[in-house]
């Protein structure tokens, strides 16, 4: 079982930058699809940005050209570094791992905590 732990959530004024954090304790990492999703409250949990094995990344309309999402094999990391936020980018943000190229939340078998984004207006 892959174990994720998120890190970098915090408060941030509309405008302003944050770098999310994911380590994967998984042997495997290279070979796992790595996500970020998304949950304001009242709402489904939404797709935010993956990045398979060979870098390839895809973006929710959201989010692209703010929102970039790298990973680093050999610290066994995904980012997300997010920019130009906006209050509507107010929610916990989850990291996921899985074998599919995917944007559905149900393809992805582990999940992080979840870590708090508050932007204020």
């Amino acid at each position: 079982q892959v174990q994720l732990v998120e890190s970098g959530g915090g408060l941030v004024q509309a405008g302003g930058s944050l770098r999310l954090s994911c380590a994967d304790s998984g042997r495997t990492f290279r070979w796992h699809v790595m996500a970020w999703f998304r949950q304001a409250p009242g709402k489904e949990r939404e797709f935010v940005a993956t990045i398979n094995w060979s870098d390839a990344t895809y973006y929710a309309d959201s989010v692209k050209g703010r929102f970039t999402i790298s990973r680093d094999n050999a610290k066994v990391t995904v980012y997300l570094q997010m920019n130009s936020l906006k209050s509507e980018d107010t929610a916990v943000y989850y990291c996921a791992a899985g074998p599919s190229y995917s944007t559905s939340a149900p393809d992805y078998d582990s999940w992080g905590q979840g870590t708090q984004v508050n932007v204020s207006s």
